[in-house]
């Protein structure tokens, strides 16, 4: 279980109302529908990570340009250690892939969400 940090959830609020496009996309596209129930915009510890499926233990992180920026990707992979401590399984899209391969993309979360309903860790 995790710590919940009740001083992000204005923050948390406020991305979920202005999400990025590909945000966008990949929630209202296919996520928001999805037969497992997704939230967006999550608080874990002191953390918002974008999309959360708890009946799954699965992140799913969509990395904008500044990913590839500032030691953005070694931060990221640290934040992924600790999410993967909890039991979570993160997975990482780029803008590109949202944009350029959508459906590829949404079939690498239904393999994941379903891989691990059916055969929890």
């Amino acid at each position: 279980m995790y710590h919940h940090n009740k001083r992000l959830t204005p923050y948390a609020k406020q991305l979920r109302k202005n999400m990025t496009y590909e945000e966008s996309k990949l929630w209202y596209n296919f996520l928001r529908t999805y037969n497992v129930r997704f939230l967006r915009q999550k608080v874990i510890e002191n953390y918002i990570v974008d999309f959360y499926c708890a009946k799954a233990s699965l992140i799913v992180e969509i990395d904008g340009g500044q990913y590839y920026e500032n030691n953005a990707m070694e931060k990221d992979g640290l934040l992924d250690k600790v999410l993967e401590g909890f039991g979570y399984k993160v997975l990482r899209f780029t803008n590109l892939d949202v944009k350029n391969n959508f459906e590829g993309v949404c079939d690498v979360i239904d393999e994941a969400v379903k891989s691990r309903i059916e055969s929890p860790l």
